[in-house]
């Protein structure tokens, strides 16, 4: 089986940012100083060199004109000031030429947060996407996607479910993301949304997935499609289906509750690190 080449950066939404912008949070500047920019600064530091391409790709936002300013500005601020946005909002315009191009020339990719449904619609199936999967596997592209952005990395996506009522079943809505990760379902603003419920679920529902669940500025850097290692500033809980000996979801109706027996459930901080394929855990303290 061919090792997958490129790195990938899966993260929880709200990152901090590098001194001089808004970092988007009210943490103390105690806190701030900490965290500035932290995930941002390691995603530079995977690329080959301060002239590398970086393309941002704000097709999930509502306001990408924004979403994408943010981040060109944020990388300019760290030095990297090739970069640019590419305006998706069609999958004609996913379809074009130039655009394309622009996929097989880059060395850096940021897909920002909004909606990933409307990330996968667009981008689905396009040859964009099949080209940047393609680089992943065979070259050391660097692709980040954060909140919508980091949801639709893997091949089965959550699109849909509300916290109160995540433990009902039919509340949390599936389909199929871009497939850079396989055997995952991802959740993000997970701690401070209260999203367990919907991993429970998810995972419920799909027992040989892996459920991962960032935090906001937190996140996940996966090497070789098989190392992850926790970044960033917060928490990230991953719960295990493979444990399970009992679930009612075959068995019950829509809206009923969901009974599940023996779920495993870790906590990931900074620096801790998961085998995907061996689900082993290696604490941070202990490397």
């Amino acid at each position: 089986m061919e090792k997958t080449k490129g790195i990938l950066i899966i993260i929880g939404g709200d990152m901090s940012m590098p001194p001089g912008m808004d970092n988007g949070e009210n943490s103390s500047d105690a806190e701030v100083a900490e965290t500035e920019g932290e995930i941002l600064t390691r995603f530079c530091g995977l690329l080959s060199g301060i002239k590398s391409r970086i393309e941002i790709i704000p097709t999930a936002s509502s306001i990408p004109e924004k979403a994408g300013t943010r981040y060109t500005e944020a990388f300019s601020s760290l030095g990297f000031k090739n970069c640019a946005v590419m305006e998706i909002r069609t999958r004609e315009q996913a379809q074009s030429q130039d655009m394309v191009q622009r996929v097989r020339e880059a060395e850096g990719f940021l897909f920002t947060g909004g909606d990933q449904l409307r990330l996968t619609t667009i981008l689905g199936g396009t040859d964009l996407l099949n080209i940047l999967a393609e680089r992943y596997v065979r070259e050391a592209v660097v692709i980040a996607g954060t909140s919508a952005g980091a949801m639709a990395m893997s091949d089965t996506m959550i699109y849909q479910g509300s916290s109160q009522e995540a433990l009902k079943k039919g509340e949390v809505k599936f389909s199929s993301g871009f497939g850079l990760l396989s055997k995952v379902i991802i959740d993000t603003h997970f701690v401070k949304r209260g999203r367990i419920g919907r991993l429970f679920q998810a995972v419920a529902s799909n027992p040989g997935c892996l459920g991962i669940g960032l935090g906001e500025d937190t996140g996940l850097l996966i090497t070789k499609g098989e190392t992850l290692e926790a970044i960033g500033s917060g928490l990230i809980i991953v719960v295990d289906g493979s444990t399970i000996k009992y679930t009612n979801m075959a068995m019950i109706n829509e809206g009923e509750l969901i009974s599940i027996e023996n779920l495993s459930v870790h906590v990931m901080v900074p620096g801790d690190k998961l085998l995907l394929s061996r689900r082993k855990f290696t604490p941070a303290l202990a490397q």
